[in-house]
């Protein structure tokens, strides 16, 4: 006798989206544009050279940018290695 096996799956589980989260780095009086700017460059996957320095910018001018937003576990990656560097971090905002 052939035994398949197969999976129930819970329509309600089915739909439900991982969990996501913003990455924030908060405005300081210590660290320069060109290291926040190199940190980002650097961390953060795939960031332009001009988006590293709008959001640097940014961080100056409102006090916060959100500088990532995604998977939880890659978002508490980039905020401890981004705090590592001495950048002035918002908690983790999850989504």
């Amino acid at each position: 006798m052939f035994n398949s096996l197969s999976t129930v799956i819970d329509p309600k589980k089915s739909k439900a989206k991982y969990p996501e989260a913003r990455v924030i780095v908060l405005d300081d009086n210590f660290n320069t544009f060109q290291h926040v700017a190199n940190c980002l460059l650097t961390i953060i996957p795939s960031i332009s050279e001009k988006r590293a320095w709008d959001l640097t910018i940014k961080v100056d001018k409102t006090g916060s940018a959100e500088v990532w937003r995604g998977n939880l576990e890659q978002a508490e990656l980039y905020h401890e290695q981004l705090l590592s560097k001495g950048l002035t971090m918002a908690p983790i905002e999850k989504t």
